[in-house]
């Protein structure tokens, strides 16, 4: 009678991977987008074009831009009243210059004391909307 041995059979073959790729991905490009593919693959010195693939989908940060129409229409406001208070600084300018040609001193004066209180309130509410900006800016922004 023969012996069995309890030594495992070689089979041959390739060692089986610890974590094998299984899941597969199709997608289609245009002449121009291959193109493109394989000048950046070239550019790459890598010699699989999967793993390049993969390097580029895995090792770049992806930015997802999620747009609240709320924020656009905030920003938009807050960029046209910006633009009314360019606006009002160039008339301030030209009323000054127009009191102190057209007036004597002392009537241009006393328009001009009228002109900084308004100028002055007009800085309150200036100082406001900023606080408000800052306020949303850190309560809706920076999620």
């Amino acid at each position: 009678m023969e012996k069995k041995k309890n030594v495992k059979q070689n089979k041959g073959g390739r060692n089986p991977k610890i974590n094998p790729s299984i899941h597969r991905h199709v997608f289609r490009l245009t002449d121009d987008e291959n193109a493109q593919l394989l000048n950046l693959f070239e550019a790459s010195g890598m010699n699989n074009k999967a793993k390049f693939i993969i390097s580029v989908l895995f090792d770049r940060e992806i930015k997802a831009v999620k747009i609240d129409k709320g924020t656009t229409d905030f920003y938009m406001r807050l960029t046209s009243l910006f633009g009314q208070f360019r606006a009002i600084g160039v008339n301030y300018n030209q009323v000054v210059k127009l009191l102190y040609s057209r007036f004597t001193e002392k009537k241009a004066a006393a328009f001009l004391y009228k002109l900084e209180k308004q100028t002055a309130e007009m800085a309150s509410l200036c100082k406001k909307i900023i606080e408000l900006t800052e306020e949303f800016s850190q309560n809706y922004l920076q999620k």
